[in-house]
């Protein structure tokens, strides 16, 4: 049985996170995630997927009964490695992908959920990374993007202390995107989702792109990379027919 269902509508396809109680990250919900990447990647009319949990939580941790299977550190360090990978899938997707927070998002969910291309979350959301309550550390590229978004110092004190806080203070610190009230999350998720997939998806592609190379290029590399792919973009018909709207003063019509 999948622990990941998946419902296409109007260019979005919405990814249900299905493992009760705590719809944790296990090994074969990576592989269902995998499974619905590559088949997402493929269909043309899907222009964003926007990702949630069924039931009280986004997803409040890693499968902790699969930490007891490990025989000794090259076991743990090949499990961490593979959650690594997927979540790279995610953040280097061809299209956006947009996490709908509630209830709790902890652990290898937030790990899961800062990969996402884009927050949504409930203002009384919980979000955190409570590893070290357990004696480890995160191993799904935690410490990596955590700081990206809230800073080192404010990223070591959520680690060390692993206390979670809640969607306002993460909107507060730059790790939420959007905060709403938790009864028009999923709407608020989709609306935003509805108004990305009436883009152009090579416009969206290539943001994409530029924006994943920020995290490796210099400033020069970036704006170099930028040019050349705005001198591409601009000879499709995507742009002619975007230019020729807004000069005629009506709504675009994108052939993709």
């Amino acid at each position: 049985m999948s622990l990941l269902q998946c419902k296409i509508s109007n260019g979005i396809a919405l990814l249900t996170i299905q493992n009760p109680p705590a719809n944790a990250m296990s090994s074969v919900l990576f592989a269902d995630l995998v499974k619905h990447l590559d088949e997402l990647e493929k269909n043309d009319d899907v222009r964003v997927l926007v990702v949630h949990g069924e039931g009280r939580f986004f997803s409040a941790g890693a499968d902790i009964k699969e930490f007891t299977s490990f025989k000794g550190a090259e076991d743990a360090a090949a499990v961490a490695r593979k959650g690594q990978l997927v979540f790279d899938r995610v953040e280097n997707y061809s299209k956006p992908v947009i996490a709908a927070i509630h209830g709790a998002a902890l652990g290898g969910g937030l790990e899961f959920a800062m990969s996402c291309h884009i927050r949504v979350v409930a203002e009384n959301a919980k979000l955190g990374l409570p590893e070290l309550n357990l004696g480890i550390i995160p191993g799904f590229a935690g410490t990596q993007r955590l700081p990206r978004y809230v800073g080192r110092d404010r990223a070591l004190v959520m680690l060390t202390t692993s206390e979670p806080i809640s969607g306002v203070e993460a909107g507060k610190i730059g790790l939420a995107t959007i905060v709403v009230s938790e009864d028009s999350l999923l709407e608020e998720a989709k609306t935003l989702a509805a108004k990305i997939a009436n883009k152009s998806k090579q416009s969206i592609e290539y943001v994409l792109q530029l924006l994943s190379s920020t995290r490796t290029s210099s400033y020069h590399e970036g704006v170099e990379e930028e040019s050349k792919l705005f001198g591409e973009i601009f000879t499709t018909e995507n742009a002619k027919e975007g230019i020729s709207a807004f000069l005629e003063k009506r709504k675009p019509v994108f052939n993709k």
